[in-house]
């Protein structure tokens, strides 16, 4: 099969049929087998009985109910986990999204030989309220994470086969897929700019708080892709330099109270400093340890990925 169609909905009976139709028409122009796969969110108007009418109307479409609502990030895994396209695409189901952009898409990832091509949508068609805290969003993840893309978070994308059966996608990591898939070792992702068309029904299913939870998960990325697999090289080196900072100022004090001044450590707030220093840079110490033992009694602590062997 050539191209898989990953589609996560929420609340999107109207849109459906529509964009169903139009990846068809470009699907049997660029004559691509194909399939459609429309992961329900937890819709709670009819979007599922429109997928049902969808699914008997046309044999490529395929669907997912969840039970209730569970984010963009678990469907997304969902869908990756049965696409069996030999290139995946993502997008959106509010029209905003082009499928007229698939055939080039696809051409990148096998002409080219990117594993992944994430959409720039250059020229939005949302208010500034949106645009600006984007274009920050977007610019420090940039900085944060070493992947030089324009449009992090567009749900256009096109990825290898490889790619998705080779990551996990959780929580509301969706945002930095790119990042999740550079740190499974697919350093090759491309950008193509794609056109932004302005919501046709409906209305968005992100409020500002996307902001506050993707600088966190942002973190929660960066942290895990440099330190997930070695915890004490972080807090342990943290703890040791915090750690040492706090005996030098206590040393320090205890000298000077033996040697030149005539007063009691604990009169002066540097004392108190030196010894929260300690502490922290303990207990910082302590949690890369304990990091390192819950480490080694996972599952996958020796699950590498293999591209390839030779007679073995």
């Amino acid at each position: 099969m050539d191209i898989s169609v990953v589609i996560p909905l929420l609340n999107e009976e109207e849109s459906l049929p529509e964009l169903v139709a139009w990846i068809r028409k470009v699907m049997e122009a660029n004559q691509f087998s194909y399939e459609i796969i429309l992961v329900d969110d937890g819709s709670t108007d009819s979007s599922w009985k429109v997928i049902e009418g969808l699914g008997e109307e046309l044999e490529e479409v395929k669907g997912i109910k969840f039970r209730r609502n569970y984010g963009k990030s678990a469907a997304l895994n969902e869908g990756f986990s049965v696409a069996k396209g030999g290139v995946v695409i993502t997008m959106d189901a509010d029209l905003q999204d082009s499928p007229d952009e698939i055939p080039e898409l696809r051409r990148m990832i096998i002409e080219d030989g990117f594993d992944l091509v994430s959409g720039w949508k250059k020229e939005r068609h949302d208010p500034i309220t949106k645009t600006i805290p984007t274009k920050i969003y977007n610019g420090v993840t940039r900085w944060a994470t070493g992947v030089k893309l324009h449009d992090m978070n567009c749900g256009l994308k096109a990825y290898r086969n490889t790619v998705v059966k080779s990551i996990e996608v959780y929580g509301e990591m969706h945002r930095y897929i790119p990042v999740i898939a550079k740190s499974a070792g697919f350093n090759h992702i491309g950008e193509k700019v794609v056109k932004h068309q302005a919501r046709k029904y409906g209305s968005t299913k992100f409020g500002l708080e996307r902001f506050v939870n993707g600088f966190l998960d942002l973190m929660t990325i960066v942290f895990m892709s440099r330190f997930g697999k070695r915890p004490m090289h972080f807090f342990g080196l943290w703890g040791t330099i915090i750690t040492l900072i706090g005996f030098g100022i206590i040393t320090y004090l205890a000298i000077a109270r033996l040697g030149f001044y005539q007063y009691k450590m604990t009169d002066r707030p540097l004392f108190f400093y030196g010894l929260i220093m300690l502490i922290v840079g303990m207990q910082l110490f302590m949690t890369g340890f304990l990091g390192e033992m819950i480490g080694r009694s996972a599952s996958d602590r020796n699950v590498y990925q293999i591209e390839d062997k030779i007679r073995l």
